[in-house]
């Protein structure tokens, strides 16, 4: 656990000084899109942030591999090397995309791509767990396209649930912090070697995203961009194909019995992980409800909209870092119950607790006003926006324009998404991601910027 714990700190160390300089590169590089009606910030930011994230990727792997115990997961597997030219496939594409807009039908090939080259070195699905038949094993196609299906559609997932600040990075660490867990358990408590590639990649996974998010939460000074949220989609792809098909569910002897005993026992948590899908259900569902929404409009199942869940939360009143909580907690609910289930299918106070926390869940999506109040001890820990002097404060004086801008504590509520945008011009002066040293401004200069937004 100790070497995991330092791979995890190595990757998220690189990846947190990596961002900054790579923002300043963005700048130069010109990788800041102008706002499109779709989008919820209102400042040209910087994309490029996979970078730092693909670094912070390479640095955990080497730090992994010079580790006395975890060495030998790349001695006794090829699944890295596969994991690294994978992502190092997905990542120029996204490179490439953040600067230029690649074509949709285009990124969908070179994902297909990617997958092929990971399972040319043998990180492929190899059997499939079936409730009532055991393990059914695959023949070399049928392994082929159902890695390559996982990968395209985990990698579409996250890639679709990249709305917000910091709801990507966020939900695939979660995600992966359940994964770990899980995989940590089957290798160490059953000694089953086969799960230590997927334990290694989920702790780098936690890494990249932990390293990333001081960066990108609200408000964000850059954006993974697709060059970060199709990397880190692989990673978590890779992970759960990694344990899913090549770890025999027989091996791990939970029932004395037979190994259709052993798969039904193995269920809970072995579904799960072969469709990532339930891991990150929240991102699936909203890939889901897109295709269908648009094709039900006679759309492109690639057009880009404003229906995804993140922008639904927004329009019922949700503030943005709420609207970003309430997914991390969806998220949390559903992968570590499938990680409570997988251990104690039994229990009982496990579905009653998955049950009490979904209407906790309910509860808050129904309650958008709602500005929760720390304790007074706790003031010293919390933005001041919830702290209980906030409420009285910003009340007691009047909204003031200057030079024709709304006040910085009204602007935000003044702000409504569902007003026609102006693009702005990603080289506007003044506004986020201008200049790479100056301050960022808070609130967008109109004049300058061309927008009466």
């Amino acid at each position: 656990m100790r070497e995991y714990l330092l791979t995890l700190c190595i990757t998220a160390a690189v990846t947190y000084l990596l961002t900054g300089p790579v923002r300043k590169f963005a700048i130069v590089a010109g990788a800041m899109p102008e706002i499109r009606a779709r989008d919820v910030h209102r400042e040209p930011t910087p994309r490029l942030g996979g970078i730092a994230m693909f670094f912070g990727l390479c640095a955990g792997l080497l730090a992994a591999d010079h580790l006395t115990n975890l060495s030998s997961v790349f001695e006794n597997s090829n699944e890295p090397r596969a994991l690294l030219s994978g992502a190092a496939l997905i990542w120029l594409i996204g490179v490439l995309d953040d600067k230029f807009e690649i074509d949709a039908l285009i990124k969908l090939g070179g994902q297909m791509i990617a997958a092929g080259v990971m399972v040319m070195q043998g990180l492929t699905i190899l059997w499939l767990p079936i409730p009532g038949f055991g393990s059914v094993a695959l023949t070399q196609w049928q392994g082929t396209l159902l890695t390559v299906a996982l990968v395209v559609i985990t990698i579409n997932a996250v890639n679709f649930v990249d709305g917000l600040d910091g709801l990507a990075a966020g939900m695939v660490c979660i995600a992966s912090a359940a994964f770990f867990l899980y995989a940590y358990r089957v290798w160490v408590s059953y000694g089953i070697e086969a799960a230590a590639p997927a334990t290694l990649f989920a702790a780098i996974l936690m890494g990249m995203c932990l390293g990333f998010l001081p960066h990108n939460m609200h408000p964000a000074r850059i954006f993974m961009g697709d060059s970060g949220s199709m990397l880190i989609g692989l990673v978590l792809a890779a992970g759960a194909i990694s344990i899913t098909g090549q770890v025999d569910p027989d091996a791990l002897k939970l029932f004395a019995g037979s190994e259709k005993a052993a798969v039904h026992q193995t269920v809970p948590v072995y579904i799960p992980l072969l469709l990532p899908l339930t891991i990150i259900a929240i991102p699936a569902a909203d890939l889901v409800l897109a295709i269908v929404r648009r094709t039900w409009r006679g759309q492109s199942p690639f057009a880009a909209d404003r229906g995804h869940l993140h922008h639904r939360l927004l329009e019922i009143g949700h503030s943005h870092s709420r609207a970003v909580l309430i997914m991390y907690f969806w998220s949390a609910l559903i992968a570590f119950g499938a990680l409570a289930y997988s251990v104690n299918s039994a229990s009982m106070w496990i579905v009653l607790g998955v049950v009490f926390l979904s209407a906790i869940g309910l509860l808050l999506l129904l309650m958008p006003r709602f500005t929760p109040r720390a304790p007074r001890w706790a003031e010293a820990f919390i933005p001041p926006r919830y702290r209980r002097g906030a409420a009285s404060a910003p009340a007691a004086t009047t909204p003031q324009t200057v030079s024709g801008q709304l006040s910085p504590d009204t602007a935000p509520d003044a702000l409504s998404d569902e007003e026609p945008r102006t693009p702005v011009a990603a080289g506007a002066s003044r506004v986020n991601g201008a200049t790479a040293i100056g301050a960022r401004s808070r609130l967008l200069d109109r004049r300058e910027a061309g927008t009466s937004r």
